[in-house]
């Protein structure tokens, strides 16, 4: 034997492409920290730092740009050992988040200075944040899923306890962070029972196993899914586990209200698509029943929790549970069609609450100290502009035709239809008819004259602002009258093994 020969182990290769969104984006958020580090009392600190952010985020969406060109060419495929899945979902998903983030970053670069909080750092965790939901969504193994989930989490927990000179705002992050880490850990009981049952936490190891084999004992497998959706269900803030989401919207700094809002729902949802669709598809008789009470119960709470509060955001964070119910609906259909109209909601609904928070940070002012609804009366007298711009968003999350919110109600009824879930649909749209009535209740409130003193006039827009809104009301207009673009896209990004 050769005394010289040296023995190798084979290892997995490493496809750049199939992690280059995820790696761009935490690249961006170490050098942030770095420069900062280097650069900790110059004043250039915080350009510098949105420059970073700003190119992180172009080169983004062109390692997304190029995903979505070799899926359509080739195919969905994997990658490290199976662990990320490349495919038009998680894409489309990636720039929905890259979406939210972008405008969330424009609205919180004059909050910022505004409020006198460290600039650099709340980049680099909000960027930090979007590099997990973008490997969240191209997840496809559990344990990988429960790392992306925790990559996503922890920094929400410090946003939204940002403002430490607010009560309210370190309320928030103890609050997130208390409940959030209980959810981790049931979610991750729910990957250890599945692992147990199925001896893989692949999502694609799972699908083949139970494709070829029946359990006799299905009670490991069931109790693993249930313990999942409670995890994921947090997440999307969906019924019964949104106890968190008023206070925490109401208490966090506005920008990361409107970035959890979008793009953490968008992350938890496709999370959740992923591992019912590509692992559990085969047993979508067994889970479809858990998800139909979760979307009745999220549509009941989030449109009757909104209907009796008087502050907007709380309101809107009600009105974000109403929206996960509505999102549930595309999930229970188990169809493709259900897969597209999911996806189609999520990308709607994030410029939709990115838009909305915009607004309301311009009425609460400084301090974000008070958004109760009497500081909304008067606003489309007082300032116009703001107030029909935030009319229209409010309308469109109210399903009114021709505007972006219709398109996506209508997809997910149409899906629901077409599961024969008809019960679900028309719950549903008794439950938007209630959640109406609170969107009509702020614009009736906006066009009333002010009675006594009154509010403060909102704050003058900053460009980073009025681009947020200008893009919301563009967005939601053009998607109202000429859906097909965006339809076509989400029908094309079906799952890896998505029916």
């Amino acid at each position: 034997m050769n005394a010289l020969a040296v023995s190798t182990t084979p290892t997995p290769g490493v496809d750049w492409l199939a992690v280059a969104p995820v790696a761009v984006l935490a690249l961006a958020a170490v050098l942030i920290v770095l420069q900062r580090a280097i650069m900790r009392r110059s004043p250039a600190a915080y350009p510098v730092s949105m420059a970073i952010a700003v190119v992180g985020l172009a080169s983004t969406v062109v390692a997304l740009v190029a995903q979505w060109d070799r899926v359509q060419t080739d195919g969905a495929y994997q990658a490290l050992s199976g662990m990320v899945a490349v495919d038009g979902a998680a894409v489309f998903v990636g720039g929905v988040v890259v979406l939210a983030t972008s405008l969330a970053l424009l609205l919180a670069s004059r909050y910022l200075e505004r409020e006198r909080l460290d600039e650099p750092e709340f980049l680099a965790l909000m960027l930090l944040s979007a590099s997990g939901m973008i490997a969240m969504a191209s997840a496809n193994d559990l344990i990988a899923v429960f790392v992306a989930l925790e990559i996503v989490s922890i920094p929400l927990y410090v946003l939204a306890a940002f403002d430490r000179r607010r009560s309210a705002s370190l309320e928030s992050g103890l609050k997130y962070f208390l409940l959030g880490a209980f959810a981790s850990a049931v979610f991750l009981y729910g990957v250890a029972l599945t692992y147990g049952a199925t001896g893989t936490t692949g999502l694609t190891g799972i699908a083949t196993f139970l494709a070829g084999t029946t359990l006799i004992e299905q009670g490991t497998l069931l109790a693993g899914l249930v313990l999942m959706l409670v995890g994921l269900g947090f997440k999307v803030a969906a019924a019964p586990f949104q106890m968190w989401t008023p206070d925490v919207y109401q208490g966090a700094p506005t920008p990361v209200t409107a970035f959890m809002a979008s793009a953490t729902k968008a992350a938890g949802f496709i999370a959740l698509l992923r591992i019912l669709s590509t692992a559990l598809g085969s047993y979508s008789s067994d889970w479809r029943p858990v998800v139909w009470v979760l979307a009745v119960l999220s549509l009941l709470v989030g449109s009757i929790g909104a209907a009796v509060q008087t502050d907007v955001k709380r309101m809107l964070a009600y009105s974000s549970v109403n929206h996960a119910g509505f999102i549930l609906i595309g999930v229970e259909a188990a169809t493709r069609r259900g897969v597209a109209a999911t996806l189609s909601y999520l990308a709607i609904y994030a410029f939709l609450a990115v838009g909305s928070f915009a607004v309301v940070t311009l009425v609460t002012g400084r301090g974000d100290a008070d958004s109760g609804l009497d500081r909304f009366r008067g606003l489309s007298l007082r300032r116009p502009g703001l107030g029909w711009a935030f009319t229209l968003l409010l309308l469109a999350q109210a399903g009114v035709p021709l505007t972006a919110g219709f398109v996506a109600k209508f997809r997910v009824f149409e899906a629901a239809v077409g599961a024969h879930s008809y019960a679900l649909a028309l719950i549903g749209m008794l439950t938007a008819a209630i959640a109406a009535f609170v969107y009509l209740r702020i614009v009736l409130t906006m066009f009333l004259p002010a009675e006594g003193e009154e509010p403060p006039r909102p704050l003058r827009a900053d460009p980073g602002t009025k681009v947020v809104i200008v893009v919301a009301c563009a967005l939601t207009v053009l998607v109202g009258v000429a859906p097909a673009a965006l339809l076509h896209l989400a029908e094309r990004a079906t799952l890896l093994f998505g029916r």
